[in-house]
């Protein structure tokens, strides 16, 4: 008999090759028999209202079975909540429910025909006339309407501690500046795709979703259904990173198309659509003022930011908490504000408030080391903290500096010369810029179904997802070895809320989630006598430290619940970064030749995986520092480049040498399993490390992203 799988071993994924083989069923690949096929019209105005459909040729093509505006549809799309507050969807705006345009891409028709290419074809046939306003959709736009972020969102607060003007102006050192992150859009291989099916009074749905449960919930309400006659099936999704969250605008859509005609109705997302269908990062303007002794040590510390949400829904993402905790400083300062701007709701992208809050930090810090004549890992050594310098939270561990020197000692940080502009080779300057990792550890409530038969079979049910991270593979590592099971006796069941509610995957929570419900799953499970039959299961409600019952009762209604404990301590995950460019002398082209990412985040539970999330985020990081924008018509509010052909993302050119150091962090004080998640550690800092790079390679501090060759020329 083979012996039990060891976590922390390098373990190959058990539904590896059913991916590579083709035979991992994703919702796009089932089709029930006499499936019709719906296309969306969407709006190419941002902020007016329709003036005319003309829907009659468009009816009239072969093979239309039926065609929805706001006139078919009307209320029967009840209002719902959103999905970071007590609701369900990633907009509260109701699909078809009138013909106010708020946002550029809002649906304003579905067509179903018999062929996607009938449906296509003939959603070329709607003509659609506005009466349209001047949109503001962008954040420059919008910016001097800004409201307090703590005026829709109460948790968020202003982090004070002690008198941060008097500090900073009494400083003997200064820095000020300002710094911009741009929109980008999430644009995962697999795109939006709902199947919906009714069987009498039940509703199947097949949709890529990282929520089983929140769209179950979400869909019943906005269709006024008994959840439980709603089932949704999301067993493998393929690639999301924030962008299938929750319930979608389009599915009540096509589970009311799919009942007007009484067949199965089939939306496949455009790319080009998938643009304003799913959420994005939203731009965001900072102001970073620090002030320090002349030996680096710093005395003031502020970070005012400003994000852009949508006109009806309040949407925001603290990242002051992060960026206000990181470094030692008696005098903080951090504040945000949100402004309303004529675009679709945006939403978490993986890393949502850090990698774009950590850029300016990271940013205004380095030039603080450059002003100062000190080498940036000295000066953030020298400002390491043990806690919070605004709450006084001790960490439960602070490896950050110890990523530093290892990222250091591997990358050759010791030849760095601190002079920019000061080492080329042929027609490249060449630079050398490193920035902090820092990541707030998340834990969810969850439940988990374990089930021993005899001759040692296990089953492992729950509905979170597998969203290309290795869940799967962990959670049958963890049920292999503490029941003592070969690892190929395990079978792992996720993704359908059928079974029991696993939560959200993201927030990096789904394997420090699951790992320690289903240890504890497995420990109940072993201490029960056999069944008659020989086996036994367990069905274990798992509640992270500082949860209640509120938190159980809100993942059975499909609501997120995302704890950081220890209460009373900060529980984060850590990581330093180390780039290398080479930045063309003539065109300003950037070019990352080398990348050591150094990271500790807990006990790390198959390696293999480990350093595959770390390394995507690592490249990830490149085209968030030198390619991805997504444009915006301000005339029309409608994005311009919603392709691949224009939204530029990272291919293998543009990637050199990586190499990825897993540092120790033994630490049992957030969760009993010593996990801390590492899905978004990868990406954070890593736009500020190369633009600290392209500072030493040319002089020129890029404070605006991307970073693009007309800012260096």
């Amino acid at each position: 008999m083979k012996a039990p799988a060891k976590l922390g071993q390098p373990t190959i994924r058990v539904d590896g090759s059913a991916k590579v083989c083709g035979t991992a069923a994703y919702p796009g690949d089932l089709l029930p028999a006499g499936t019709a096929h719906a296309v969306l019209v969407l709006s190419g105005i941002a902020h007016g209202r329709i003036d005319r459909l003309d829907t009659a040729a468009a009816r009239a093509m072969p093979g239309v079975r039926d065609l929805l505006t706001w006139r078919e549809v009307a209320d029967a799309v009840r209002p719902v909540g959103h999905v970071l507050g007590e609701g369900w969807a990633n907009s509260t705006w109701r699909p078809l429910s009138g013909p106010d345009i708020r946002y550029g891409g809002q649906i304003v028709a579905l067509l179903v025909a018999d062929t996607f290419e009938q449906a296509r074809a003939a959603a070329g046939q709607v003509v659609v006339a506005y009466v349209a306003e001047r949109p503001a959709a962008t954040l420059g736009e919008a910016a001097s309407t800004a409201e307090p972020a703590s005026r829709i969102k109460p948790e968020i607060k202003d982090r004070i501690a002690g008198d941060f003007a008097a500090a900073f102006a009494a400083a003997p050192v200064r820095v000020e500046a300002d710094f911009a992150t741009p929109i980008q859009h999430h644009n995962p291989m697999e795109l939006p795709t709902t199947t919906c099916l009714w069987t009498d009074d039940r509703l199947t749905v097949w949709e890529p979703t990282r929520f089983v449960t929140a769209l179950q919930h979400g869909l019943a309400a906005q269709l006024g259904m008994d959840p439980a006659r709603v089932r949704v099936i999301s067993r493998y999704v393929g690639g999301h990173f924030g962008s299938k969250l929750g319930l979608s605008q389009h599915t009540a859509l096509a589970a009311i198309a799919a009942r007007r005609i009484g067949r199965p109705v089939r939306i496949a997302v455009s790319r080009r659509d998938q643009f304003s269908i799913a959420n994005h990062r939203t731009d965001t303007l900072h102001r970073i003022r620090l002030g320090a002794e002349r030996d680096g040590r710093l005395l003031a510390l502020s970070h005012e930011a400003i994000a852009a949400t949508s006109r009806f829904d309040d949407f925001a993402m603290e990242g002051t908490d992060v960026s206000t905790a990181l470094y030692a400083c008696p005098n903080v300062l951090g504040r945000e504000r949100v402004a309303r701007v004529d675009r679709n709701t945006p939403g978490p992208m993986r890393a949502p408030p850090e990698v774009p809050f950590l850029f300016a930090l990271e940013s205004a810090l380095d030039q603080l080391a450059h002003d100062l004549a000190i080498d940036p890992v000295e000066l953030r050594r020298r400002n390491d903290t043990a806690a919070d310098p605004v709450t006084g939270e001790p960490f439960t561990s602070r490896p950050l500096m110890r990523c530093f020197d290892a990222g250091a000692a591997a990358f050759g940080w010791a030849a760095r010369r601190a002079a920019p502009r000061t080492r080329r080779e042929g027609r490249h300057w060449i630079g050398l810029g490193c920035a902090a990792s820092a990541r707030p550890v998340k834990i969810g409530p969850a439940i988990v179904r374990v089930s021993l038969a005899q001759g040692g079979r296990v089953l492992v049910e729950t509905a979170q997802h597998e969203i290309g991270n290795g869940l799967q593979t962990l959670l049958a590592m963890t049920a292999s070895e503490r029941l003592a099971v070969p690892l190929d006796h395990v079978t792992v069941r996720l993704g359908d809320s059928a079974l029991p509610p696993g939560g959200l995957s993201g927030g990096s929570s789904s394997t420090t989630t699951l790992v320690n419900a289903l240890a504890e799953a497995c420990a109940r499970l072993a201490a029960l006598p056999p069944g008659p039959d020989g086996g036994r299961s367990v069905e274990h409600r798992y509640l992270p430290p500082g949860a209640d019952g509120k938190a159980l009762a809100g993942l059975q209604q499909g609501h997120v619940t995302l704890l950081t404990p220890p209460e009373g301590k900060l529980s984060w995950a850590f990581g330093a970064h180390f780039v290398e460019v080479a930045v063309d002398a003539a065109t300003g082209e950037v070019r990352v030749r080398r990348h050591v990412g150094a990271f500790a985040a807990g006990r790390i539970l198959n390696p293999l995986a480990a350093r595959n999330q770390l390394t995507g985020g690592m490249i990830w990081g490149v085209g968030s520092a030198l390619l991805e924008q997504t444009e915006v018509d301000r005339a029309t509010g409608t994005y311009l480049n919603a392709d691949l052909a224009d939204y530029l993302l990272p291919t293998a050119a543009d990637v050199g040498a990586l190499e990825v150091l897993m540092i120790a962090d033994e630490d049992r004080e957030g969760n009993a399993e010593g996990v801390k998640g590492l899905g978004e550690l990868g990406i954070i800092g890593v736009n500020a490390a190369i633009a600290n790079a392209v500072f030493n390679a040319t002089g020129v501090r890029p404070t605006a992203l991307p970073i693009r060759c007309e800012q260096l020329i």
